[in-house]
């Protein structure tokens, strides 16, 4: 065999072994002082605004802040896990971190998607107050701790859209039966109105709707769901979110290498975070009314859903609410925390703030 070919047998026979101890390797503790390196898997594209490219904000913030000392190698959905399997990859050490939505652990954490959206919730700052201020981190990380991740709050935007509709949406009737992408606990609350509900990442929406596959989704604000091209389908788009009012990300640490940190590598990646989550709100907020102006020229009308559907859909998120708390002490428990905060905050709200038509 001539060193050529021995190079690459050679290789072929040491990628495997090279691949189990990178993974081997993935929760080892950082030593004081030591360089860390992490390898960051996403849900959301990197080139979304507001929705995908915070963690990189908050990557850059890291590196420059520490001379390169500590890294972010971020990687774009599905390059290394499944958009909607990080934390379960995390959990088993196969990643140090990874930036999701936690609203996508719905199915093994009934809980967590109060922390990430909430249909009729709090509007992002005032999660942010529950989150740092009113005990909200602390049950976040009593919850995760059970599945061995840490979770930092890292990242949060505005309402989404209500969704992309082929038809007018007038009743709770036209509802019924419809094949719609949506996501959470809002999804629980179309499921009990009769639509067929699925849950697909970004990138597989446009081409679900694009072949009839779905007749409405959801998804996120204007900007991001322009991106995707849903106007180029569909030209009814509903506000306001009401099944999604904040829609909070979260960085998620293997719980272990979170322990193992030295107590400075972890005030610098809560720091970063916190930054992340006031740039990324201003981002979201900032470049979403050029895009609604631009609506007309592309033949997308921007409907209001009656205010007496709002009223029926609150009174059936309600249902669920209760239902899930119902099931799971944890929902309960992080429910009846927001729900008294959220009621203690009212009498700030409903007092400082201008009407909404000032």
């Amino acid at each position: 065999m001539d060193r050529s070919n021995f190079k690459s047998v050679a290789q072929k026979i040491a990628a495997p072994a090279l691949a189990a101890l990178a993974m081997s390797t993935a929760v080892l503790p950082t030593q004081a002082g030591e360089p860390l390196r992490w390898r960051v898997p996403v849900a959301f594209g990197t080139h979304l605004p507001a929705l995908g490219d915070n963690i990189n904000y908050v990557a850059e913030a890291l590196d420059a802040a520490t001379a390169g000392e500590v890294q972010f190698k971020v990687f774009e959905p599905g390059k290394l896990v499944a958009p909607l399997s990080i934390t379960e990859a995390v959990k088993d050490g196969k990643m140090q971190a990874g930036y999701t939505w936690l609203g996508y652990d719905q199915g093994r954490i009934p809980s967590a998607p109060l922390l990430a959206a909430r249909p009729f919730g709090m509007e992002p700052w005032e999660y942010t107050a529950w989150w740092y201020e009113g005990g909200g981190q602390a049950l976040a990380e009593a919850v995760y701790a059970e599945h061995d991740v840490h979770p930092i709050l890292c990242g949060i935007i505005g309402p989404e859209t209500a969704g992309w509709f082929r038809n007018e949406i007038k009743s709770l009737e036209d509802i019924d039966g419809l094949k719609i992408r949506f996501a959470g606990l809002g999804g629980k609350v179309m499921q009990k109105l009769g639509a067929s509900v699925t849950v697909l990442p970004g990138g597989e929406i446009f081409p679900a709707l694009e072949k009839g596959a779905i007749d409405a989704t959801e998804f996120s604000m204007p900007a991001i769901d322009q991106l995707l091209g849903f106007d180029k389908i569909i030209k009814n788009n509903y506000f306001p979110g009401w099944h999604q009012t904040y829609t909070a990300f979260h960085l998620v640490v293997n719980a272990e290498l979170w322990a193992g940190l030295p107590s400075d590598r972890k005030a610098l990646i809560d720091m970063a975070c916190t930054a992340g989550v006031i740039r990324n709100l201003s981002k979201g907020e900032a470049i979403q009314g050029a895009v609604i102006a631009g609506f007309p020229e592309k033949g997308v009308t921007a409907n209001t859903l009656p205010e007496e559907l709002l009223r029926e859909l609150q009174v059936i998120t309600q249902e669920v609410l209760e239902e899930e708390a119902a099931n799971d002490e944890h929902f309960k428990t992080i429910y009846e925390s927001q729900e008294a905060f959220s009621a203690d905050y009212k009498n700030w709200k409903s007092l400082a703030y201008l009407p909404r038509d000032f």
